[in-house]
């Protein structure tokens, strides 16, 4: 994946120092927490720092991702990024482990009242506007259970092999071409979009990285365990009928059987993944951790309320008949 366009100074600044060998680097930013979901700069920037985790970017050197000043500006990032999931999904500090099963059916069913993007995607999208959406979700979908699977190492018996369980299907039990990663890669071919990893990163806006970041601030912090396994709950909570409409949307605009594999795969699977999730995964891990059991419906409400903001931002951009992704890529400026 090429480096992306800069978003303003502090990306501006940071892609230009990850061209070079790794250094010693400050970059000062006035960027404030109230902002922080919806900027572009801080955003682009967190996901950057965050993607030398994984694939990386052409040209950049591996050495920068454990650099000092590297983690020392994503730390700053972070920060202002958790202070706002902080006002918008409050921390409950007091949870029995034995009511969880029931708080997080609870704190899905209070979230379903979001913009229906699914069922607008099912009854009535265009197929540009079907093309869009996955362009928006391949971001996280192109390495899509990579997040999750930090969480592995960092857990105990009976919720670790949940999660084993869980990630092995999302790996394709061990096939590649069945891997969901793959499926999706499948749906952007068929759909006749650029199918390569990060293609449309300079286009899908601040929202979209948001909840990818999320998945990567709770997967590569020890402490945020807890939450990593809510989040992930909550995916798969609210994944089979949305994928079924999604499916049923794609047949409509003339999607074969190729092209919707990916969406009729998560309806099965992550029906069975719910159960999972839910009662082996958290209700074991808040059992053997109670005092981390709010930090589960933590992770949870957040992957609930990023998805509501990013189909707020997708259907308030529709109904105005305009566009979802980010109509203009400005350059930086000269150094």
């Amino acid at each position: 994946m090429k480096l992306p366009m800069p978003r303003g100074p502090i990306t501006d600044q940071l892609l230009f120092e990850l061209r070079a060998a790794p250094h010693p680097f400050t970059i000062k930013s006035a960027h404030s927490a109230d902002s922080a979901i919806g900027d572009e700069d801080l955003q682009l920037a967190l996901f950057a720092c965050y993607e030398l985790h994984y694939q990386s970017f052409d040209g950049v050197d591996d050495e920068w991702e454990w650099y000092l000043s590297l983690l020392a500006l994503r730390e700053k990032l972070e920060e202002r990024f958790t202070q706002k999931l902080a006002q918008l999904v409050p921390l409950r500090p007091h949870v029995s482990a034995a009511s969880m099963p029931q708080e997080l059916k609870q704190l899905v069913a209070r979230a379903d009242s979001g913009p229906p993007l699914s069922g607008f995607l099912h009854k009535s999208a265009s197929l540009e506007q079907f093309r869009e959406f996955v362009m928006h979700r391949s971001i996280y979908h192109l390495k899509e259970a990579d997040p999750h699977t930090w969480g592995i190492p960092r857990l105990r018996g009976p919720a670790k092999a949940a999660l084993v369980e869980i990630q092995a299907d999302e790996y394709g039990g061990g096939r590649a071409e069945r891997m969901h990663s793959e499926l999706f890669r499948t749906t952007m071919h068929a759909l006749e979009l650029d199918d390569s990893y990060g293609a449309y990163l300079d286009q899908v806006p601040a929202v979209t990285l948001a909840i990818s970041n999320v998945m990567s601030k709770f997967g590569l912090h020890r402490r945020y365990r807890g939450a990593l396994l809510g989040h992930l709950a909550a995916f798969e909570m609210t994944s089979s009928l949305p994928n079924f409409k999604y499916s049923e949307g794609l047949r409509r605009l003339g999607g074969g059987a190729t092209a919707r594999r990916f969406y009729d795969e998560h309806v099965q699977a992550d029906a069975v993944h719910e159960q999972i999730a839910v009662h082996d995964m958290c209700g074991s891990f808040a059992d053997a951790h109670p005092n981390l059991a709010g930090d589960i419906l933590y992770g949870a409400g957040c992957a609930l309320t990023l998805d509501r903001m990013f189909a707020e931002h997708v259907m308030n951009c529709w109904t105005k008949g305009v566009t979802s992704l980010r109509e203009e890529y400005p350059e930086a400026g000269p150094r």
